[in-house]
């Protein structure tokens, strides 16, 4: 928190910038510590109501409201018994804009406020999302605030891109919050662990007894500094998880829910980053300052920080890119890998039922590997593995797609290819392989399974039955290509007509019956 002299308002009225936070928010500061809290207007002031609306007004003073009593900096219940934060600004200001006189319900927690809600003990409740859950009994204004929730974890777990693939993993959630009853919804393989409050579940994060926890973009910030908890970072945002705050009214106040819009529509932006910058950025003090130097020091400090949280956002970007790019490429041999493939095959055979186009596929296997593994060792069978990559590479077409399938198979996508070009091509490779010289000498075969695609083949059917010919190929001999069975080749989209192969172990390795 930066602590600025009122005697310096003067000289802060002459100085705007964005403060950049460390996780990335920017709040906009264009004004002085004078002007922090926000400036009244007369009553009704460039709000409209009708005779209903006043009526309403004036038979119903004050209105009562149920706030979170530990939710700081959005709202707490002070010392003194009343309504700060965020939240309060916010809400204090709507409902001075259309003259409705509020009146705090004093609750001691979270829930205690839910409860006395349902009860009818509170007409309204000053600043949370709305759920399903809450709708049953309460109806909602537009959002105060629109504020972004972001995943924390310590500095060593990785990034989080997909929060479904993080199955078996702990979250900690403030009980009866709207993300602890959406997150349990929408991601059933987490187990949540309910705590009493936000600095609580930010706490089983710092001390491991939770993996993550999902929070305000603004109190994840705030806590963080607070606390001193900077081996905890932002690992990610789930898409969809804003919070915007809102209003929440008692289902049968449908006018005061009318009324509170009103007001929720007269706040600025300048409104609003008056509220944050007030509980988040400054705080006045008495101390005379008599020079510029605090606001010369102020605005290198600002410099600094947002320079130090581009350099992180775009360490981010990167980081997310290199994750993308590994999370489809092997790592050995640089190919594409099997994950990586199966979208874009998707996408492929989809074109290719459309338009009625042929397509192959090749999956190829190293005859044998095992054995290069156990007499040569594994850092040659690596060796191996990498130049038979380049040598699928090399000998394939440039539109064709090579692979790495698993272990020592590759599959090859042989695009606009019927069924007798793409075994001409895997005789071609498989002669490229007899004739290469491999790390650690030793000669190396391979066998492949050709299948083409017919009318309602899907990835999974099409690569089934090149891997079904494939185990033919290696079953009979090895070092051969083979032809997948109960595929006539005139079936095949665009296909020109040739005859399935049949080897037999009579025949010469590698050669291919007519």
């Amino acid at each position: 928190m930066l602590l600025i002299s009122k005697s310096a308002t003067s000289t802060w009225r002459t100085l705007c910038t964005a403060w950049v936070l460390s996780t990335g928010m920017t709040v906009l500061l264009c004004a002085g510590p004078g002007l922090a809290a926000a400036q009244p207007r007369p009553l009704g002031e460039g709000v409209l109501l009708t005779d209903t609306e006043r009526t309403y007004v004036q038979a119903h003073n004050p209105i009562t409201f149920c706030v979170d009593p530990d939710w700081w900096p959005f709202e707490v219940i002070d010392q003194l018994g009343k309504h700060a934060g965020i939240g309060a600004d916010l809400l204090a200001l709507t409902a001075e804009r259309v003259g409705l006189p509020l009146r705090l319900y004093l609750t001691r927690t979270w829930e205690e406020s839910l409860a006395a809600s349902k009860a009818g003990k509170c007409e309204l409740m000053s600043f949370l999302n709305r759920t399903p859950d809450r709708e049953e009994w309460l109806i909602f204004t537009e959002p105060l605030l629109i504020d972004p929730n972001v995943l924390i974890t310590r500095e060593e777990a990785p990034l989080i891109t997909d929060l479904a693939a993080f199955q078996g993993k702990t979250m900690a959630l403030p009980a009866g919050t709207a993300m602890q009853e959406r997150l349990q919804r929408d991601f059933p393989a987490l187990t949540i662990i309910q705590t009493s409050s936000e600095t609580e579940a930010m706490r089983l994060v710092n001390e491991r007894k939770a993996d993550m926890t999902l929070r305000s973009l603004i109190v994840a910030s705030h806590t963080i500094k607070k606390e001193g908890w900077f081996n905890l970072k932002i690992a990610g945002q789930v898409p969809g998880y804003d919070n915007l705050l809102r209003i929440g009214v008692v289902k049968s106040e449908v006018t005061l829910r009318n009324l509170l819009n009103k007001g929720v529509a007269t706040l600025t932006a300048q409104d609003r980053a008056r509220a944050v910058e007030r509980h988040v950025a400054l705080k006045a003090v008495t101390a005379v300052v008599t020079d510029y130097t605090l606001v010369a020091w102020l605005a290198a400090l600002m410099a600094v920080a947002g320079a130090t949280s581009m350099w992180w956002m775009r360490k981010l970007k990167r980081l997310n890119a290199k994750l993308k790019h590994l999370s489809v490429t092997d790592e050995l041999t640089g190919l594409t890998n099997r994950h990586g493939l199966d979208k874009a095959f998707r996408a492929e055979l989809e074109r290719v039922h459309r338009y009625r186009r042929p397509v192959s596929v090749i999956l190829l296997d190293i005859d044998h590997f095992k054995a290069i593994n156990d007499d040569m060792g594994h850092l040659v069978g690596d060796k191996v593995l990498v130049a038979f990559a380049r040598l699928l590479q090399s000998g394939a077409r440039q539109v064709d797609t090579v692979c790495r399938w698993g272990g020592e198979e590759f599959l090859i996508i042989c695009h606009e290819t019927p069924p007798d070009q793409a075994l001409e091509l895997a005789e071609r490779l498989l002669q490229a392989v007899r004739q290469h010289t491999f790390p650690g000498g030793r000669p190396i075969t391979a066998s492949a399974g050709v299948a083409s695609a017919l009318d309602g083949d899907s990835v999974v059917t099409l690569e089934g039955r090149a891997d079904a010919a494939l185990y033919r190929a290696k079953t009979t001999g090895r070092d051969r290509v083979c032809l997948a069975q109960g595929a006539p080749a005139d079936s095949h989209p665009g296909a020109s007509p040739v005859k399935p192969s049949v080897e037999s172990p009579s025949e010469p390795v590698g050669v291919k019956p007519t």
